[in-house]
């Protein structure tokens, strides 16, 4: 899927499919890269994640602009997004290290055990935003359950993304890890600190994705070359 969404990625910050035109239809991209169509599917869901392109029901996929600014997920933007996550979430870490309960850390405990073992994308997806909704439990505050309730499919869809193309999983694990030891410590500082780290993690996986296309996606295919298909690289 990353494959194929570079491939059609770069032929759109390289003005081959311009703001306005209508990229061919499922079944011919499907012949011409030689992939699934879920797999292209995938890849089209991306592109408009990215906010390059629009899906029109009976219609086609149309591209709607020429570079990557501002991913969206769901009803918010990514900016949007982090931004409300340093505010909240950050704080709700340092009070849940003051108030969870010894229940509040076995669920998060058993959730990281669950997500370690995970290998389905999907299902660690879930698992993650059943993460972060726990840290606001054990907070004790149902206000912040509530705001983080509200953003949990736009969460849900930023760590699918950033999974799919940033191959985050491990090392969320491992920083979702450090957000239970201070937890379980009481550690405020330790916990505001782990949950900081986290989003600054989070945030800079997505803006080299976002800037990604401009640099080393952006090449176009030799023209010399048998092979047409998009390459599928480390990590595809």
């Amino acid at each position: 899927m990353e494959a194929v969404l570079a491939h059609l990625r770069g032929a759109i910050e390289r003005g081959e499919y311009e703001v306005g035109d209508k990229l061919p239809s499922e079944a011919e991209l499907c012949r011409t890269l030689e992939v699934s169509r879920p797999v292209l599917r995938e890849a089209l869901r991306a592109l408009q994640t990215m906010g390059l392109t629009v899906s029109r029901t009976g219609k086609g996929t149309f591209v709607v602009a020429g570079a990557v600014e501002d991913p969206t997920f769901g009803d918010y933007a990514a900016s949007d997004l982090m931004e409300v996550r340093r505010h909240v979430e950050i704080p709700v870490a340092g009070y849940a290290a003051l108030r969870r309960t010894p229940e509040d850390l076995d669920h998060l405990a058993h959730l990281l055990e669950r997500m370690e073992q995970e290998t389905d994308t999907t299902s660690w997806v879930a698992l993650d935003t059943l993460f972060h909704l726990t840290v606001a439990e054990a907070s004790q505050n149902p206000v912040f359950r509530r705001v983080i309730e509200e953003i949990r499919d736009a969460l849900a869809r930023q760590s699918a993304f950033l999974n799919e193309l940033g191959g985050r999983r491990e090392q969320s694990n491992r920083e979702h890890r450090a957000i239970i030891e201070a937890l379980a410590d009481g550690s405020e500082l330790d916990a505001v600190d782990a949950m900081a780290h986290h989003l600054d993690r989070v945030e800079t996986t997505l803006t080299d994705i976002v800037h990604r296309g401009r640099t080393d996606g952006a090449a176009r295919p030799s023209a010399d070359s048998t092979d047409h298909r998009p390459s599928t690289g480390a990590g595809a």
